[in-house]
């Protein structure tokens, strides 16, 4: 399996992940586990419904670098992964953007295999989903307030 034909793979991370973690991903019971293993997972300390501290886990791990240094260079990639992350960016700002693409990449990594089919389908098509989305929670919630969304008032958002 070729793990550079991952988004936010290069030859420099999957060396680091191989020298790192190995090739056998059963060690982990499920790919939370070993996202959870690096140090990606959320880790909310909560006593009496108040939250002390949230975050994720300091944990010194080469390969949680590496996967974020792989997620950071997704920025100028133009893929769906790119898109996302850009998303992600604005909305959360740089490092949690890149904590949360590197969390995701222990899912790309336990499903290698399936990756070696895949075809990105582009940061256009991931504009245009989430573009979508947006029109669809809008009219949802409109219909919610007893409103209705038209056509034209969609024209105007553009």
């Amino acid at each position: 399996m070729d793990l550079t034909r991952i988004d936010g793979v290069d030859v420099i991370v999957a060396q680091t992940l191989v020298s790192e973690v190995g090739l056998d991903m059963s060690r982990w019971k499920t790919e939370a586990h070993f996202a959870s293993w690096l140090g990606l997972c959320p880790d909310n300390r909560i006593s009496g419904d108040k939250v002390l501290a949230r975050g994720t886990r300091h944990v010194l791990n080469r390969a949680a670098n590496a996967l974020r240094l792989g997620a950071s260079t997704l920025l100028r990639s133009q893929t769906y992964l790119g898109a996302q992350y850009r998303r992600l960016r604005s909305k959360l700002g740089a490092p949690k953007a890149i904590t949360a693409m590197a969390h995701r990449s222990p899912t790309r990594l336990s499903n290698a295999q399936a990756w070696s089919h895949y075809v990105d389908k582009g940061a256009e098509y991931y504009e245009q989903r989430n573009r979508q989305q947006q029109i669809d929670f809008l009219k949802k919630k409109a219909a919610q307030l007893g409103l209705q969304v038209t056509p034209a008032m969609l024209e105007t958002i553009n």
